[in-house]
């Protein structure tokens, strides 16, 4: 495998020629899980690359990096996974490059200044592809809102996870445009296409033999007669799932009980901090008090391993804000785990009540209810975290319905057989990166396909991104005059070469080398200047075409250090 760095650079571009060809915006942090914040993101973004390195057909990987070294990382993922293709880099100074890859795939929603960082090589020269993670911080909301001011392209995605988070999307999407229209009389907006589909997980990361199995009963103490209940995720009452429903129908279901029969709850992941850690214990023993409660390090491959290998049912009653999809509950379906879950965000789409296991119904307060959450939250008067945990405070999640459900699950070995195997066919057939990947390749030929047809239809603005304009434009009435091509130069001193040599040695001068011509090339100006004044126009005219412009501009940079003058104002 071969790994350089595209070279393509200014608005030098490429028609895409493969249009199963994609480029991932790469950074090491949002693929790896083993940073020191570990978050939903960070395990879907690992999911991802190694999904799509093993099932993405195509002939040559593309990687957009913010650092040469990110490429470098990307290629070592690519080998590590025994692909022998070659690995070609775009960074921020050979952007154009990107034309050829044809879509850009980024680990979040926010693609709007993606697509202002393209405007300037031509809003048709490629796709900007992103997905949905959570949409209930600022952050993210604004990403949302400004898809509708940026100029996204009908050809661009946002891939929505769930049908609820679609929703939520086309509500902050319809709440933007009602702003637009009210404030500028718009009449068109330009949206991204907004497919869903799903996460997607390696359904044979979650196949446990009898042994193992045996190994992890018997590494919690669950016998025969245990009752083996596991959550997994972030430990988190406020930004997760709150347990209180949990433990209170955990408790409900270990009093219907026979006697000789016991639960225990495996609680796999981590806490944030002492006080959170200590909430989980308090609220525990007052609400479960009959219940053995385990708690495992979520961080950690063979506390995973036990958690999953042990489990009999599995449990998640989300009800916070900031869920989108929730991977778990596939995880426990392709470990053949019945699951018991909230009816809440991408849980719907997931599992299907009464046959991969229960969705338990949940409510909240109908809409106008919280406008004040939303403004303490914008006022950076609560914290994303206190905001989130007052909306979830505000979500019920239905107690008895779930102990029934536990009660039925905990009564019968043959429905949690049933279930488990329902629940394990349908991960493998619906949510294995073998088969989402297929669908993200066949989304970005689809956009390819939208933006092909519609390149002859783009008009070019003169000022593509207008908050990032061109300072001799933006700032055009600073100066006394302006260099055009009739302005007319010449010589301000005899020994010009020799004065430009020196002032170009040193430091106050030189730092600017991006905008500095080669020697050669002052050397063309400055001859041509030897028999009289010229036109700023005609002195570039020996220079070759791409680089006139260049040295163009330049001109001014020589007027700066007085080797060449206005020569009407000699």
């Amino acid at each position: 495998m071969a790994f350089r760095s595209n070279t393509l650079a200014g608005n030098e571009s490429k028609i895409v020629t493969n249009p199963t060809s994609s480029a991932i915006y790469f950074h090491p942090e949002a693929y790896t899980t083993a940073g020191p914040k570990l978050m939903g993101r960070n395990a879907a973004g690992e999911s991802f690359l190694r999904g799509y390195l093993a099932y993405g057909k195509t002939n040559e990987f593309w990687v957009q990096v913010q650092h040469i070294d990110h490429g470098k990382s990307f290629a070592h993922a690519v080998s590590s996974a025994g692909r022998t293709e070659q690995v070609k880099a775009v960074d921020k100074n050979s952007l154009g490059g990107l034309a050829e890859a044809g879509t850009v795939y980024h680990p979040g929603p926010g693609i709007g200044i993606h697509a202002w960082q393209r405007a300037h090589y031509g809003h048709a020269n490629w796709s900007l592809c992103g997905i949905t993670h959570t949409t209930a911080s600022a952050g993210a909301m604004d990403s949302i809102a400004e898809l509708l001011t940026a100029p996204v392209q009908p050809w661009d995605a946002v891939i929505c996870t769930s049908n609820a988070v679609k929703d939520n999307v086309m509500r902050i999407l319809q709440a933007q445009t009602d702003y637009l229209v009210q404030r500028t009389g718009a009449t068109r907006m330009v949206l991204p296409q907004l497919p869903v589909i799903p996460l997607g997980i390696h359904t044979s990361d979650f196949v446990y033999t009898e042994d193992q199995k045996a190994a992890a009963r018997a590494a919690v103490n669950a016998d025969a007669k245990t009752h083996v209940v596991l959550f997994m995720g972030r430990l988190s009452f406020h930004a997760k799932a709150h347990p209180l429903a949990m433990y209170q129908a955990l408790e409900i279901a270990a009093q219907a009980l026979p006697k000789d029969e016991r639960i225990v709850l495996i609680e796999c992941g981590w806490h944030a901090n002492d006080f959170i850690s200590k909430a989980y214990v308090d609220a525990a023993q007052e609400a479960c008090s009959s219940v053995r409660v385990i708690t495992l390090d979520g961080r950690k491959a063979e506390d995973r391993l036990t958690a999953w290998a042990s489990a009999d049912v599995f449990c998640s009653l989300s009800d916070n804000i900031q869920e989108t999809f929730g991977i778990v509950p596939i995880e426990a379906m392709a470990a053949g785990i019945p699951v018991v879950v909230s009816d809440w965000d991408g849980y719907k789409d997931t599992v299907r009540d009464g046959i991969d296991g229960y969705r338990i119904p949940t409510v909240m307060p109908q809409a106008g209810l919280g406008t004040d959450l939303a403004l303490r939250h914008a006022l950076d008067v609560d914290t994303y975290d206190m905001y989130c945990g007052h909306t979830c405070s505000l979500v019920s999640v239905d107690v008895a319905a779930s102990a029934k459900a536990f009660s039925a699950l905990f009564a019968s070995q043959e429905l949690r057989w049933k279930m488990g195997e329902a629940g394990r066919f349908r991960a493998r057939q619906a949510y294995d990166w073998a088969v989402i990947i297929p669908q993200y390749e066949t989304l970005w030929a689809q956009l390819a396909e939208i933006r092909n047809g519609n390149r002859a239809f783009i008009t070019s603005l003169p000022n593509p991104w207008p908050a990032r304009m061109d300072p001799f434009a933006a700032f055009a009435n600073y100066p006394t005059e302006l260099l055009t091509a009739n302005t007319k130069l010449t010589l301000a001193r005899s020994d010009a070469v020799q004065a430009l040599t020196r002032w170009r040695a040193l430091a106050m001068v030189n730092f600017a080398k991006h905008v500095i011509p080669s020697d050669a090339e002052c050397d063309i100006v400055l001859t041509a200047l030897v028999n009289g004044p010229q036109t700023a126009g005609t002195l570039i005219q020996a220079l070759p075409a791409e680089r006139q412009p260049f040295v163009f501009r330049a001109l001014v940079w020589m007027l700066k250090l007085n080797v060449l003058k206005l020569a009407d104002h000699a």
